[in-house]
């Protein structure tokens, strides 16, 4: 909900931010309604230079790197899920929280003794969606807000990020982001949720610096707690549903991290039922389409994690999906092959329509696996998000 700007910021520069921190929409001459994708958000703007940037592997320190991090630009906390009820109908979810520094790091050690409580440099936003695969129904809401006055921010202990009733909450008065709350609500869905992370954390990259490019700088910081256990409520115009399943965290921030010829990308996070996960993504090229660059995570059973690089995993679309309401034609079912694990799946989409027709619109969905592995067959569920279709 926007709760009005100051003097001198304008909504464009609230709302032109990112998609997952990367992708800000503009409107073309002639294109009406429907919105075009483009990656605006993590590539270099006038500002760019003045604040810090993802150049090397640094020390992560937690629970401080659990909260803020206002010297980049771009930052997000990103949950997402699958989860069943008794009868095993299926569930999933996503809620983020983004937050965009609007003046780079000199002018807000400037603007620290101003008065006014409603005086703000960081803007937070956040997305909320639920997929009930059983009813073939999506819905996603958005909020913004300033970073201030109690609208929105973030903190690290005890952990709290939040942009107005909905929020991620330590779940002790005294914890980190391991084991937290989730709670949002409107329009009758809400998901009131409780996760725990049941392996250790995940760097990925190099040490945590994820690079999105061969040039230096355009990289983020990133880690993900990739297997939280999660029970709760997922509330829908069709009851309320007591829930279990698996969460995933994914924790990025960075200044100006894509090259200016991307035109989208491709995330994959894959939870397999015998305990590994992939996480897996890949950068578009503008104008052709091809793979510009691609990395990923390979996490075993027990925890220690394998960086995963670009030749090495083979992602073939095999089914698509046009939106009615946008126009956009995404992928909804894909093979990904990998010699190196001996892989062989099929990914599916729950459901083809779990489009984020937000301010920002992206294709955000639960999708489920099955297939062969080195060590026999596997199954499994995740997530997806696509963006620049």
């Amino acid at each position: 909900m926007n709760r009005g700007l100051p003097i001198g910021v304008s909504v464009a520069a609230v709302l032109g931010l990112t998609v997952l921190g990367w992708a800000a929409f503009s409107t073309p001459a002639g294109s009406g309604d429907q919105a075009r994708a483009t990656v605006a958000g993590l590539q270099r703007d006038a500002m760019s230079d003045r604040f810090a940037h993802a150049r090397e592997p640094r020390a992560f320190d937690f629970p401080h790197d659990h909260g803020p991090h206002d010297a980049y630009q771009t930052e997000w906390w990103y949950y997402t899920g699958n989860l069943f009820d008794a009868t095993g109908r299926h569930f999933g979810y996503q809620l983020t929280f983004f937050r965009r520094a609007l003046v780079p790091p000199d002018e807000q050690a400037l603007r620290a003794d101003r008065e006014s409580s409603f005086a703000f440099d960081q803007v937070y936003f956040a997305h909320f969606a639920i997929t009930d695969s059983t009813a073939n129904a999506h819905v996603s809401f958005e909020k913004y807000s300033r970073g201030a006055a109690g609208l929105a921010g973030a903190q690290a202990s005890p952990f709290r990020v939040f942009v107005e009733d909905w929020a991620a909450i330590a779940a002790h008065d005294d914890g980190d982001a391991a084991q937290v709350r989730l709670v949002a609500a409107q329009d009758g869905y809400s998901i009131e949720l409780t996760l725990a992370s049941t392996k250790p954390i995940v760097l990925h990259g190099d040490r945590g610096l994820s690079q999105k490019s061969p040039n230096p700088g355009n990289a983020s910081y990133y880690y993900s707690m990739t297997r939280m256990a999660t029970m709760g409520k997922v509330t829908t115009p069709r009851g309320t549903f007591e829930v279990t399943g698996n969460s995933w965290l994914d924790r990025e921030w960075s200044t100006s991290a894509l090259d200016e010829n991307t035109e989208g990308w491709d995330w994959f996070s894959l939870q397999f039922d015998d305990g590994r996960e992939v996480m897996f993504f890949k950068l578009r090229q503008k104008g052709t389409g091809n793979t510009s660059f691609a990395k990923g995570t390979y996490v075993n059973a027990d925890g220690r994690a394998e960086l995963v690089r670009q030749d090495e995993v083979t992602i073939t679309v095999l089914d698509r999906w046009t939106s009615r309401q946008t126009g956009a034609t995404y992928p909804v079912r894909w093979r990904l092959t990998s010699s190196r694990y001996g892989l062989d799946i099929e990914i599916a989409a729950r459901i083809s329509d779990q489009e984020m027709r937000l301010t920002q619109r992206y294709w955000e969905g639960a999708v489920t696996f099955k297939g062969a592995s080195a060590a026999g067959r596997v199954a499994g569920v995740g997530y997806v998000e696509m963006t620049g279709y």
